[in-house]
Parts: structure tokens; C-alpha cells; sequence
């Protein structure tokens, strides 16, 4: 993928966007819900230009940049202002609102792409010496602030590892892939189908986002239950460190870890480059039925979905359950296009037909998959179906399925629609025991939809949705909406911070944990060491002491 298709100021692709008057219900419906004036989104603010963003001059001095290009190659080093902006932020609404902006006070000051191992270890080798920061970057796709070079006087480069993105072997008797770090979750994917395999991990940013990427910050794909997540499918990392090569991986018989792989999964570039994974693989099942089931309310939905999850003979690849808000959500947000189906037709007329926008107290709606040879699938429906059914459910079959699988991949897009209209727009995720998890997300949501309030974003409009859930918990999701208050790009992130830090904090108060799923990074490092055992946090800076001794490796995603 050339990366001079990429939007460098949003996400995807530059010639992709989702403009409103696509989705005929979703304007009306954000301006009743945020209580925005007749005219709102009537005007978009858009980014500024490239060329105008005034950067600070590199750090790297000739010689030094000089000295980095004899060790790599000319053609793996980059110092321009198009190759610092691109790298200098992820996807946060946060960078978002700054690099529409084009406030970017903390570019890398150069850009490397190696393009082999070797390189890497020059590299690792060369910042330590001259204590020059390094930070990783995969598909640029991250949410917490782990791709901003570190603040102070020290200079820092971004690491791309897009050049490292080749499925280097397929091994069919162990049902293994050896992949470099580098390679994007989609086309992937794609090789390995094309083989007659998969790794079925598709999380939203999956045309973007790298496996490095995914197993550096802990990914797991949306709806997915969580014994599919990445690091239940790495087997083995190879990580370069500033002091060498760390080969971690499981023992045979799967049951425990040898060596590092545990503390280096989730890790975010703290200890070294994660440069290859191999990863368990499976053919590609023979059926795949994915529907929709309506529950009357929340509290028969997550009594459903536990029983589902505590059943020792189901196993789902799709478990995801929305709240009525999440529901209404995504039905406002259905586009109005030829081939949507009939389903999102008819969900559209029906809110045509009212004149209005939709509730926010209507079903919960639960996504419930399963995969397989055709004879174990329907068995496990079968199953399934009678679980559902002692908790009141009605099936509503795989259309709602198929339209969620179409549009799931257009939200982030979406996103970059609304917030060029003024719109914050964010996801705080938590998990709880099954117990605690009523409680938990009730003061989710009740803190993001008063710290919207308080920080002059309206009424705000928090919705939620279950995923990644187990025998023992669940995971909870609450995105929330509400007006940018200020034009003021720094007081604008300190509106959205605000809200998030109100949300992390209201989990933690709760009994709940917060979900590190996109990584910690830089705006959650202290959280995480408020939710992290003492010692064990100890533990991981003495790793982080022996690995890279001069420290390095993306400083501030761990603790100080």
C-alpha cells in the first residue's frame, strides 16, 4: 500500500469518505441527541495544508543524519516534512484534532524503513550509542499516544516497519505462519485464504493496522470472544532489542510460556522491535453463520450472553452484544444506497415513517457467531438457540449480520466525517468479572455522559456494547458523542481527555479493569500503574532495565 494514498491528516485511504448526506438519518439524529443548532454540519472544517504545517528543524544535525545514512542506506532514511507529519501522531480523536490543525509541535526528527532484520539491529544499536529515542510505528493506527516521540531535548526517530510485510512461511503440518511485523492484518489475511487457511483476526483497522502493531498493544478483533485473541494465536516472537535478539515462545505442548513472550505481548516497543511473530493458523472453515438475536432488555441480553460464554459445549467466534443506545446508534447511522439490503431498507423507512431519530431505550440487539464443518455449526445454533430462548430472545437471522460486516469497516471513516463537523467522538473500554459488570458500565456511562456535560459538549450520547467475553467476565465498550466546545486545538484534547480520564476513572472506582486492548500507551501509562500490581510493575522496569539499558525504546508507554 503506498502511503502517499494514505490520508496523513484521518484515516484510510484519501480517495474513501463517508459523507453524511450518505446516511439520511444520521444528521438529524446527532443534532436531536447533542442538542446541536438547525445548521450544524452544514460546514466542514478542513484540514489544513500539508505544506503549511511549520515544523521544528530536525534535531539530527548533518552529520549525524549523515552518519544514520552510512549505517542504513540512503533509501531507508527520511528527514522531509511530509515522511516527520505522517509518523508523528496515530488515530486518537485527539491526534485527529491536531493534525487537521496542523498542530504538530513534536515531529519525529527522521524517519527510518528498514528492510530486513539486520537493519533494525544497526539501528537499535545507533540510537543507543547516541541516546536517541525509538519509537515503532506499524500501520500508524493507534489510539493511546504511543507513536509520539518523547518531549525534551534528546532527538528521537520513528521506526516504520511497513517494508517488513511478508508471510515468510506457512507451515500446514503445525498449522503455523511465520510473519515479519510489518505486515497488514487485511492482506494477510488474504495470503493465507488464498492458501486455503486463516487467522481470523480482523479488528476494525485490519486494512491498516500490522501484527507487530496488534501483539505491541494486546489488538483483538471486534465481537470476538477472548480466548481468539492475538496473543491466544502467538506462538513465538523474535524482538530486537537494543542489547540483542530475543527469540520467546511457548512450550510444545501449549500449556504455559518459555522465556519473555508473555511480558513482551502488550509491551509497545518498551523493551525492543518486535520484527517476526509466528502465529496459529486454522483451514478455512467448510460454513460461517453469523446472526442477530433481539432481547427485550440489557439485563436478558448479558444473562444470555454469560450462559452462552460459561457453556462448555459452544464455542463462538462472534459473541458481541449491544445496548438499545448502541442499537439506535447504529441504525441512525445505516446509508441509504443501492444493494444496503433489505433489512437496513426497511430499518431506515421505519424511522422515516415515525419522522423522528431513534430511541435510545430500544432492544438490545446480541451478534452470535460460529464456524465450522456444516453438521457442528447447526449443532451449535441449535444449542445456542435454546440458551437464548430462556432469556426471551427472537432470532433475527443473518441480515443484521451482513449489513454490521459491511458497514463495520466505513466507521472510522465516519468518524473523520463528524469530527471535521465539530463533533468529539471517542470508545473507553473496561472489563469486569460477570458480577461486577452491571455496576461497572452503569458508572461508565453515567461518568462520560456527565463529563460531556461538564466540559460544554452538550447532553452528550454515550451508547455500549459487550465483547471479548469468557467464562469468567466480559469486556465493555462505551463510545461517547458531544460537541466540541472550542476551536482552541489544545483546549479541544483537553475537552476529550477529560472526559476519557472521567470514564477510565469511574471503571477503576467501580471494581472494574481498564481494557489495554489498543495498548496503554502514553495517555494511559498512569492509569496502568494504578490498576497494576507494585511488584509486578517493578518486575517489568528491571526488564525494561536489562533490555534497554539507556532507555530508549519508546519512553513513557511504561510507568516511570
Amino acid at each position: 500500500m503506498d502511503s502517499a494514498d494514505l490520508r496523513w491528516w484521518g484515516w484510510g485511504l484519501l480517495g474513501r469518505s463517508e459523507p453524511l448526506d450518505g446516511r439520511p438519518l444520521l444528521g438529524a439524529t446527532l443534532r436531536a441527541w447533542l442538542e446541536l443548532p438547525a445548521e450544524a454540519f452544514e460546514q466542514e472544517l478542513t484540514p489544513v495544508d500539508l505544506e503549511q504545517i511549520d515544523l521544528r528543524p530536525s534535531r539530527l544535525d548533518d552529520p549525524m543524519l549523515t552518519s544514520l545514512r552510512k549505517t542504513l542506506g540512503d533509501g531507508a532514511v527520511r528527514a522531509d516534512a511530509a515522511a516527520r507529519v505522517t509518523h508523528s501522531y496515530g488515530k486518537s480523536y485527539g491526534d485527529l484534532v491536531r493534525l487537521r490543525a496542523g498542530c504538530v509541535p513534536r515531529p519525529p526528527d527522521a524517519v527510518v524503513t528498514p528492510v530486513d532484520e539486520g537493519q533494525v539491529v544497526a539501528l537499535l544499536a545507533w540510537c543507543a550509542e547516541r541516546d536517541v529515542a525509538v519509537v515503532p510505528f506499524g500501520g500508524g493506527t493507534g489510539l493511546e499516544g504511543g507513536l509520539q516521540v518523547p518531549e525534551g531535548e534528546n532527538p528521537g526517530v520513528v521506526l516504520d516497519l511497513s517494508r517488513l510485510d511478508r508471510l515468510l512461511s506457512l507451515d500446514v503440518t503445525s498449522r503455523t505462519a511465520t510473519v515479519q511485523a510489518g505486515a497488514r492484518g487485511a492482506e494477510l489475511e488474504g495470503a493465507l485464504n488464498e492458501k486455503g487457511y486463516t487467522l481470523g483476526q480482523l479488528p476494525q483497522s485490519s486494512e491498516f493496522s500490522s501484527v507487530g502493531g496488534w501483539i505491541a498493544t494486546g489488538a483483538a478483533g471486534h465481537g470476538t470472544p477472548g480466548h481468539l485473541s492475538v496473543e491466544a494465536k502467538t506462538e513465538a516472537l523474535r524482538v530486537v532489542t537494543p542489547i540483542g535478539m530475543v527469540d520467546a515462545e511457548r512450550t510444545v505442548s501449549g500449556g504455559g510460556r518459555a522465556g519473555l513472550l508473555g511480558l513482551l505481548f502488550g509491551s509497545e516497543g518498551a523493551f525492543g522491535v518486535i520484527a517476526e511473530a509466528v502465529l496459529a493458523v486454522r483451514p478455512l472453515p467448510q460454513e460461517s453463520d453469523v446472526r442477530a438475536l433481539a432481547f427485550a432488555g440489557l439485563e436478558d441480553g448479558l444473562a444470555a450472553l454469560r450462559e452462552l460464554m460459561q457453556s462448555e459445549r459452544l464455542d463462538p467466534t462472534v459473541a458481541a452484544l449491544w445496548d438499545g443506545a448502541a442499537v439506535a446508534a447504529w441504525e441512525a447511522s445505516l446509508p441509504a444506497r443501492a444493494g444496503a439490503g433489505r433489512l437496513a431498507d426497511g430499518l431506515v423507512a421505519r424511522r422515516r415513517e415515525r419522522g423522528g431519530y431513534p430511541a435510545e431505550s430500544e432492544r438490545v440487539l446480541l451478534l452470535l457467531g460460529f464456524e465450522g464443518d456444516s453438521g457442528a455449526v447447526a449443532a451449535q445454533w441449535r444449542e445456542a438457540l435454546a440458551v437464548c430462548g430462556r432469556h426471551k430472545s427472537t432470532t433475527l437471522g443473518n441480515g443484521v449480520a451482513r449489513a454490521w460486516e459491511r458497514e463495520r469497516y466505513s466507521w472510522p471513516y465516519l468518524r473523520d466525517t463528524l469530527v471535521g463537523r465539530g463533533v468529539m467522538v471517542d470508545a473507553v473500554g473496561a472489563s469486569a468479572d460477570w458480577s461486577a459488570l452491571p455496576a461497572v458500565r452503569d458508572a461508565l456511562v453515567d461518568a462520560l455522559r456527565g463529563a460531556v456535560r461538564t466540559g460544554k459538549g452538550g447532553p452528550g450520547f454515550v451508547h455500549t456494547w459487550f465483547t471479548h467475553s469468557g467464562p469468567q467476565g466480559s469486556g465493555v465498550y462505551a463510545t461517547f458523542f458531544g460537541r466540541r466546545a472550542t476551536e482552541d486545538v489544545e483546549a479541544s484534547v483537553a475537552q476529550w481527555q477529560a472526559v476519557r480520564d472521567a470514564g477510565l476513572e469511574a471503571v477503576l472506582e467501580a471494581g472494574g479493569r481498564l481494557c489495554l486492548g489498543c495498548g496503554a500507551g502514553c495517555s494511559r501509562s498512569r492509569w496502568l500503574e494504578r490498576q497494576a500490581d507494585p511488584t509486578g510493575l517493578k518486575a517489568l522496569r528491571a526488564l525494561k532495565a536489562a533490555l534497554d539499558p539507556t532507555g530508549v525504546m519508546n519512553p513513557g508507554v511504561l510507568p516511570a
